[in-house]
């Protein structure tokens, strides 16, 4: 196991996951995360300070907003991109949603950068925060119970497939859009209701609530209409997400863009997935 590493800012879930590693022997370098409330990890006075102690600098989950300063949200300190690279050639960096901007300044800088929201593991661990935060939302954006009203979940990947068990454990009734046949008969395998993307529009109607995963434009100008005016929307795909903010602002539909669940709903539970795959990438590491 790595002994040392450097955390330079992050959210909640990175100063969570400091706490845990300090709890099981790491010794944990920071910056930008001075605001907040602990005292178990080292808070270095300067960048310079945190990024010399390790070979293994952990960045935010997401990594930057504007492409310019890393997300530091308990620092009033900006963290500039190109100087964090400057100070740490040669090591590896670990963030999160990564854009290709940043990888091509990385690699001109020398720096090996390994993006953790790419890893199988923890999106998949992800997935079962992004459905629970889809499932809260719902209930306390809606005035029927979850159990008995009709779901439409959008897409059938990892979040598809976790959320669509939950809420039929919920006793909601599920019902799924795919467009691949395989998916298809996964679906209705599972014992929900396959909906054929060729199908959607004439089906749009019979929902309660509607949740979307996949990351364009299915609901649109053209088969909004076809919408119930109570249905409730939750757009969990970044963007441009689902559904098209202008036809949805017009037709005054419910509608919510749930982006980042993991770590608003559950972060300490966000910071044991990032853990277990650091230690696997750390495993890695080593092997190599």
């Amino acid at each position: 196991m790595i002994k040392k590493i450097s955390i330079i800012g992050g959210d909640l879930r990175i100063a969570k996951l400091a706490d845990m590693l300090v709890e099981e022997g790491v010794e944990v370098f920071t910056y930008a995360l001075e605001n907040y409330d602990n005292n178990q990890f080292i808070k270095c006075s300067s960048i310079e300070d945190a990024v010399i102690e390790s070979d293994v600098i952990l960045g935010p989950i997401p990594f930057s907003s504007n492409g310019e300063n890393i997300n530091s949200p308990f620092s009033k300190e900006k963290v500039n991109i190109s100087d964090l690279f400057n100070l740490i050639k040669g090591k590896t960096l670990i963030g999160g949603a990564l854009k290709q901007t940043v990888l091509n300044e990385a690699e001109e800088r020398n720096v090996n950068v390994i993006d953790i929201l790419k890893r199988e593991e923890l999106s998949v661990l992800n997935a079962i925060s992004t459905a629970e935060g889809a499932i809260k939302i719902a209930i306390e954006e809606t005035q029927r119970t979850l159990h008995g009203s009709n779901v439409l979940v959008m897409g059938f990947g990892r979040i598809g497939k976790i959320l669509a068990k939950m809420l039929e454990g919920i006793g909601a009734i599920v019902s799924c859009e795919a467009r691949k046949n395989s998916d298809l008969a996964w679906i209705k395998a599972y014992g929900y209701n396959p909906i054929p993307l060729k199908f959607l529009d004439e089906n749009l109607g019979k929902f309660d609530i509607i949740i979307n995963t996949i990351p364009y434009v299915i609901i649109d100008e053209n088969n909004i209409n076809n919408i119930r005016q109570d249905c409730l929307i939750i757009d969990l795909a970044s963007n441009p997400g689902g559904v098209s903010k202008e036809a949805i602002k017009e037709k005054n539909i419910p509608y919510i863009l749930a982006l980042s669940l993991p770590g608003k709903v559950a972060p300490v539970t966000s910071a044991e997935f990032i853990k277990e795959t650091l230690y696997n990438i750390f495993d890695e590491i080593k092997e190599n």
